[in-house]
């Protein structure tokens, strides 16, 4: 790995952590306050939070400014379809975290978008080594010792996280796509406005008006501080901060190998639980992290026998 790449594989560590831990903040936030009114609050948060950041940079000159109009059709593109695809990844897992699907099971389910993540690469032309492939199966391993603690059964909401883990998978090829062609920070704020705008219709529609019965109503839910907390770390740092770390460090590395790095979540988020609440980690859930942590190491070392010509990041020499 050169430089580069290895400083992009930090930086994505640093977006698990953080995703790891808003997993009590979606929890919390989502009962308080209902699916669909914290989903698309918290991307808005994302947005305007990114607004004094892309100024900011601009002022430095270090940012990647739209010049040309093929420039600006990359920027708008890519932040609509990345916002799309964000949109319906998190609400489908916000609706299953919120159905009731325990939050170690719903923490396995969503990270299987790291088995997606390698398919969907052949139809972008994004092929990986067998290493990698056999470290997807052995982080799958690792996430299950990890996150799930009981028998295995699939529910109404369980489902939901399945379908959240496509939606996921997809986003994190968008982000390959689009990441290297536009400046990320400004591709990340459209990415949560368009996500943003387009969770207003269901928050309205259902929340604001078909389960509070009335504006009024569904207002007196921000008077809560733990709903605002949850609000504003899910939206500054979750998404503000770490999904912009997501699209800056996917540049330049296999999107396979940068959703191994993203499954770190599961571990930060079993950590997070054990440090902050005082949960004692068993031998079944150390298991699971070791495993996941010997998936990203060997995915890092290429084959002998991988196909002359590729290097590990999956471009031709």
């Amino acid at each position: 790995m050169n430089s580069k790449q290895i400083r992009n594989s930090l930086l994505l560590v640093i977006t698990a952590f953080i995703w790891g831990v808003a997993f009590v903040a979606q929890s919390t936030g989502g009962d308080r306050l209902g699916a669909f009114t914290f989903n698309g609050l918290r991307c808005l948060i994302g947005a305007i939070f990114l607004v004094p950041a892309i100024i900011f940079f601009d002022t430095l000159g270090v940012s990647k400014k739209p010049v040309t109009r093929q420039d600006k059709k990359n920027l708008y593109t890519g932040g609509f379809c990345c916002g799309v695809l964000l949109f319906i990844a998190t609400t489908l897992q916000q609706l299953g975290i919120t159905s009731g699907t325990e939050a170690g099971k719903a923490g396995f389910l969503s990270s299987c978008y790291i088995l997606l993540v390698p398919v969907f690469g052949f139809f972008f032309k994004r092929k990986c080594g067998l290493n990698a492939w056999v470290s997807v199966g052995i982080a799958v391993a690792g996430l299950y010792f990890l996150c799930v603690q009981d028998s295995f059964a699939l529910k109404a909401g369980d489902i939901l996280l399945l379908m959240s883990a496509v939606g996921y998978a997809l986003q994190i090829m968008a982000v390959d796509r689009f990441s290297p062609l536009c400046d990320g920070v400004r591709l990340s704020c459209l990415q949560f406005l368009t996500a943003g705008l387009i969770g207003m219709i269901p928050m309205l529609v259902v929340d604001v008006f078909y389960t509070m019965g009335g504006f009024r109503n569904w207002l007196a839910l921000f008077m809560n501080a733990g709903a605002w907390i949850a609000l504003l770390y899910a939206g500054v740092l979750s998404c503000g901060i770490a999904y912009t770390l997501q699209i800056i460090a996917q540049n330049g590395l296999n999107p396979t190998i940068a959703s191994l790095i993203m499954s770190l979540e599961s571990v930060f988020s079993v950590l997070a639980g054990s440090i902050l609440l005082n949960e004692i980690l068993s031998g079944r859930e150390l298991f699971g992290c070791f495993l996941i942590f010997i998936a990203i190491v060997f995915a890092q070392i290429p084959f002998a026998g991988m196909r002359k010509g590729v290097t590990q990041d999956g471009r031709d020499d």
